[in-house]
């Protein structure tokens, strides 16, 4: 049995779970998410809970089991707290700004980079233009854009220049050395 799948989902105050045989709707404070779970899977609702479970022990469903699980608590999650990535901007003249809603960053190319957020994701700034804050409802679309952002200008091994998620240990390498 998964260890992960097992484990029941405690619904929080202010949420509402909607089962539709195999399609969840969530809804909570900070919005509404919907996800269609594959029918090979049975989720249930018990009271202030959700149950997930599998009828057969072949490979690919026992993976269904707790990634099925995963997601409904990711949604449950999101729509009642929220989800938050901190990006760190680091290097001489690198720096991270708001233009409205867009992210505009300065990370040595020759113009600015405009990063625009999508639906329901929302950036900030914050400690000295060196710290992205990107907050939403959604952790996969979360994680989706922050990788993006970090792709724009990846942390090199011999200074640590670049962008990186916060608290991310960034491999040095030793660079020549005079004889």
């Amino acid at each position: 049995m998964s260890r992960i799948g097992k484990l029941p989902i405690v619904i929080p105050n202010g949420v509402d779970v909607e089962l539709n045989g195999s399609k969840v709707t969530v809804k909570g404070p900070k919005g509404t998410m919907q996800r269609e779970f594959s029918s090979l899977i049975t989720i249930k609702k018990e009271e202030n809970r959700i149950v997930i479970t599998r009828d057969s022990e072949e490979k690919t469903i026992r993976a269904l089991h707790g990634t099925t699980r995963a997601v409904l608590n990711n949604m449950v999650t999101g729509v009642s707290a929220g989800f938050e990535r901190i990006l760190e901007v680091e290097g001489v003249g690198y720096k991270a700004d708001m233009d409205g809603k867009n992210l505009v960053l300065s990370v040595g190319y020759s113009h600015p980079v405009v990063v625009e957020p999508p639906n329901g994701i929302e950036f900030n700034v914050a400690e000295k233009n060196r710290q992205v804050i990107i907050k939403g409802m959604d952790k996969e679309s979360l994680g989706q854009i922050a990788a993006d952002i970090r792709k724009i200008r990846p942390p090199e091994p011999y200074k640590g220049k670049g962008i990186h998620y916060l608290g991310e240990v960034i491999r040095r390498k030793a660079g020549k050395k005079a004889a």
